[in-house]
Formats: structure tokens, sequence, C-alpha cells
């Protein structure tokens, strides 16, 4: 078995439930993860999300989730509204135990439909019973900066990310992404101090992670 030193500081190349299973029991301090929304997802340039037309990778990929993290240990996941039933089913099939919920509010509209989209949200996931933060972060958040979705069409901020790092895990943590994108996960994990472990899917964006992690592109 691999240790966890094999992985750590590098966005790594794969099926994310592929490479998880690669990697020793217990060994992830913190999840912070922005997986496909399940709605078939283009921008006005037509880049799309891998494995965003299926949810067949659901529950395998966070039973593995559940399994890396340790003993009193947190997740914190985006997700899609309009699919919040598939994910909250497969979150509680792992195991995880939602404790907490984010919104952040946008300060434009991302899409108008039956309404104008301006906010973000992610679920604080739980496995076992982890100590609450001295100072836990506000679940209505204003951090929100658009990032023009240069790097990819559903980029996050790292200055919404970096707060939730620092109120869920401690310097020298691991933080693992298993559905990494750009990168942005793992650039906020190792700017707080952290050591990130990143899993995507397109090798594209893949090696813009990387080159995010060591610098090249914060």
């Amino acid at each position: 078995m691999n240790t966890i030193n094999t992985f750590i500081n590098r966005v790594l190349w794969g099926d994310c439930v592929e490479v998880m299973r690669q990697m020793p029991d217990q060994s992830v301090d913190l999840v912070v993860t922005d997986a496909p929304y399940l709605v078939n997802y283009s921008d006005r340039s037509g880049r799309s999300i891998a494995n965003d037309k299926y949810d067949g990778w659901v529950e395998p990929a966070f039973a593995q989730v559940y399994r890396l993290l340790k003993p009193d240990s947190f997740c914190i996941s985006f997700y899609g509204w309009n699919h919040a039933e598939k994910f909250l089913l497969a979150w509680k099939a792992a195991g995880l135990t939602p404790v907490g919920h984010f919104v952040w509010v946008k300060p434009y509209a991302s899409k108008t439909g039956f309404t104008e989209a301006r906010h973000e949200q992610a679920y604080l996931l739980a496995k076992g019973h982890p100590e609450k933060p001295l100072c836990p972060p506000a679940d209505v958040r204003q951090d929100w900066r658009y990032t023009g979705n240069r790097l990819h069409p559903t980029q996050k901020p790292v200055e919404a990310l970096m707060p939730l790092i620092e109120a869920y895990s401690k310097p020298g943590d691991v933080v693992l992404d298993p559905f990494a994108g750009s990168g942005t996960t793992v650039v906020a994990a190792k700017q707080a101090g952290r050591l990130a472990v990143g899993i995507e899917l397109d090798w594209g964006y893949c090696c813009v992670g990387n080159e995010r992690l060591v610098g090249a592109v914060l």
C-alpha cells in the first residue's frame, strides 16, 4: 500500500475513485471539493465538465472519501441544488452527516432563468464527531470574487475556500480534493500551510492545477 506521502502536493490525473483506492485508510484530515453538479453544463465557449451527465460515480466517490478521512473530521462539498437529494443520499450512505451549510452571495448573476442565480452552496459534512472550531465561519458568506472562469468553466475563487480550510483543519494537515478542476482547493490549501492532494480526470485541467500548485498561476 502506498503511503500518503506518495500523493502529497500534486494534482493526480485519473478517475478519482480509482486513484483514491490506492490511498491508505484514514490518511486525510479534510476534504474540500466541487464535484460535478449532474446538469450536463457547458459554458458560452462550449467547455464542459467531465462526468456531469450521469450520477453513477457519486456514491462510490464519497464512499472512498469517507474511508480516507481520519476519524472525527470534515468534508466540504459543493453540489447542484437541483440534484441535492442524490448528493444527500450518497453522503449519508457513505456515513457522512450534514452538520452545516454554506451559501456564498454572488455580486453578479451567473445565470438567468426562473430566477437570477446569485449564490453558490456547499454542505459541511462530518465523519464521526469532530470538535467544533473555536471561531466557526459564518454560513452566509460575502467573500465570493468572480474569477472570470479563465482556467475552468466553474472556477471557484481561492479566497472563498481558504477561511474554511483554516477553520476545519490545522497547519500541516492533508487536504484532499478528488474533483480538483483547475486546482483552486490545492492552491488554497498550500497558501494556508496545509499539504494538498488533488485528483482530476481531465488531463488539461490537471496540468493547469499542477502549474498553479507550484506557483505559476495563482
